[in-house]
């Protein structure tokens, strides 16, 4: 589990495009790295969106938003077409980003336990150490939790 003051884990993983982005590409910028469980959900449509129409604000403060979930880029490109989402997403098809950032966890719904991704954002600085965590994301204001 990742707490304040830590590193940025290694990563490789696929954009919606298909390029490999790493997590020593995301270096010299401030970094928001969000997990969410599945392009074209609900609460993840809301949380992407959210993003989306604060992103200027995002910027100027000199953020960089990467949201991650276990999709494919296929899935990505069309999230990202279908919603206008002016920022990246990895498809962490593996599950070993999530795993790095210990948010591939056991969860539960109806009673039934199975394993996914769980909605966090984690925030890094310009040398890639961790700043923040944000555990209780508020999907439909996500970006007043950020910028606070």
């Amino acid at each position: 589990m990742l707490e304040i003051g830590d590193k940025m884990p290694h990563f490789e993983v696929a954009d919606q495009n298909g390029n490999i982005v790493s997590s020593e590409s995301l270096l010299g910028r401030k970094t928001i790295i969000y997990f969410y469980p599945k392009d074209n959900t609900s609460g993840c449509t809301a949380e992407a969106c959210n993003l989306r129409d604060n992103h200027e604000a995002l910027a100027a403060k000199g953020y960089n938003v990467v949201g991650v979930s276990k999709d494919s880029v296929a899935s990505h490109r069309k999230f990202i077409d279908k919603y206008e989402l002016p920022f990246t997403l990895l498809a962490d098809t593996t599950t070993q980003m999530q795993q790095e950032f210990g948010v591939w966890a056991e969860k539960s719904l109806y009673g039934r336990k199975y394993m996914g991704t769980l909605r966090q954002t984690f925030i890094f600085d310009e040398q890639g150490i961790l700043t923040e965590i944000i555990e209780k994301v508020d999907t439909k204001n996500h970006s007043a939790q950020i910028l606070k």
